[in-house]
């Protein structure tokens, strides 16, 4: 049996994986850094939740649909488990850029 800290950290890797993918931009500079996972796994079958920074702009509904199947697709085939939800809680939208945009005064 594989531990639910495994499985999310895997996850955490595909959603960085789907976001790159999605902007066109290597997995290893991409924007955001990061993404945070956890992983419920019973009767061989896995649960996960991701916490992510999407890039601005984007179309959220599609960038979202595209890490979701990504990692869902993803873990399953590293894992041998049946991924049965994924769910997705956008934190911060970063510029697509890296620039820092501040308050016009």
């Amino acid at each position: 049996m594989i531990p639910e800290k495994v499985v999310a950290r895997i996850a955490a890797r595909a959603a960085k994986e789907a976001l790159a993918t999605h902007t066109g931009t290597s997995a290893a500079r991409a924007k955001p850094a990061a993404a945070h996972a956890s992983a419920t796994i019973g009767g061989g079958s896995a649960r996960l939740r991701l916490t992510v920074d999407f890039p601005y702009p984007t179309d959220l509904a599609a960038a979202s649909q595209h890490v979701q199947h990504y990692v869902s697709e993803r873990v399953a085939h590293l894992t041998g488990m049946r991924v049965t939800e994924v769910t997705l809680a956008i934190e911060h939208l970063v510029s697509a850029d890296g620039r820092e945009r501040g308050r016009v005064q």
